[in-house]
């Protein structure tokens, strides 16, 4: 059971809190804050990655022994150019557990603190926080039992000025019973009708399925919601054991999210503790046409944390969502552009990921 992090805090535990930021890359003890200042020792010298280069992979963490990740901070500019002003999908965030040579972490920078489409914007949940201005925020804990690595990747063409980070850990025992941290980026810019959208597939061993976030563009017109999740559980092929009532359902909201404003009707974004709605735009202010007032498609972010309601598996998991629309009172298949960010924990070893969709390709339209 989650609590609100009070209950026990008055419990003392064993273990050596440590984190690693530029200036100690190592997490050493005693040994913060010692980069050269012009205000002496012991002063702010070097807070931030001064550059990333145009394909380079910069080594975040690198931590060895036993422990729990318990808190990850990042912050970093908000464009470099208009050709490049989709940081966000460009930079790729990967993590390692152990001796794995494959990422169990490998998703857009942005996706993974639910901020798809290359942008940001606030997001209030228990797991993940975004903060005024890009202050990206990750509670998800992370145990590793040998080691823990994370990279970041500039996959962008131009580079990337002034990265921020902190990785807040401890190093102590971990359960037994303590599975590993995952989480999936996938997109499909264009859905096939009568077919579901796959959020995970091909994960194998025991586990329990704890985040969904989606980063749904919508091609055609009507409400777009009727979609179910399903959830393919240990042997499933046809049809689910868990077959939800419809998107907006999935994601906590009802009624297609309808509410009236100066006599139309319009949908109300929310952020709660484990379900939200935080982002909905269909205007591009970053580039021309901006005297337009829907000049791109519908963008709509959402995410849904089963942390109190975790979707356990034994042998396998496979997760998908269907894309259905009502129009004037009857369903029909839809085809839209839909990305997401699938989060779980399992034992290892797990199933190597699809190769990532290029930079390009994850652009929005």
């Amino acid at each position: 059971m989650i609590g609100n992090g009070l209950q026990d805090i008055f419990l003392l535990r064993n273990g050596q809190s440590r984190a690693i930021n530029w200036e100690n890359r190592n997490g050493e003890k005693g040994r913060g804050g010692m980069a050269e200042s012009p205000l002496g020792p012991s002063r702010k010298g070097s807070p931030c990655i001064p550059k990333i280069a145009p394909g380079e992979t910069v080594q975040l963490a690198l931590i060895e022994g036993a422990g729990i990740l318990q808190h990850i901070w990042i912050t970093v500019t908000d464009r470099t150019s208009d050709r490049n002003r989709y940081l966000l999908r460009d930079l790729v965030l990967r993590m390692y557990w152990d001796d794995e040579r494959e990422p169990s972490v490998e998703t857009p920078l942005g996706d993974f603190f639910c901020c798809g489409f290359g942008v940001s914007y606030p997001v209030n949940s228990v797991p993940i926080s975004v903060n005024p201005t890009r202050g990206f925020n990750c509670y998800f804990p992370m145990p590793f039992r040998k080691k823990a690595r994370i990279t970041l990747e500039n996959q962008c063409d131009e580079e990337v000025p002034a990265f921020f980070y902190q990785i807040d850990y401890c190093l102590c025992e971990v359960p037994e019973q303590a599975g590993y941290f995952h989480a999936q980026w996938r997109r499909q810019r264009l859905t096939e009708k009568g077919k579901d959208y796959v959020i995970l597939d091909q994960v194998q061993g025991k586990g329990q399925y704890v985040g969904t976030y989606l980063a749904l563009t919508t091609l055609e017109r009507y409400w777009y919601g009727e979609g179910e999740m399903k959830f393919y559980i240990d042997g499933d092929r046809e049809y689910p054991t868990i077959c939800g009532t419809g998107t907006e359902d999935y994601f906590g909201g009802a009624w297609s999210f309808a509410a009236q404003e100066n006599g139309r009707t319009v949908e109300q974004r929310y952020c709660t503790p484990f379900l939200g709605y935080p982002y909905y735009s269909n205007r591009d202010t970053g580039v021309h046409n901006d005297y337009h007032n829907d000049d791109q498609m519908p963008e709509r972010s959402f995410y849904r944390w089963h942390l109190l309601d975790p979707i356990l598996f034994e042998q396998d998991l496979k997760v998908t969502l269907q894309q259905i629309g009502v129009y004037h009172g009857g369903l029909f298949e839809r085809q839209d552009d839909v990305a997401s960010v699938a989060y779980w924990y399992q034992t290892e070893p797990h199933t190597a990921f699809s190769p990532l969709m290029s930079a390009r390709e994850r652009h929005p339209r």
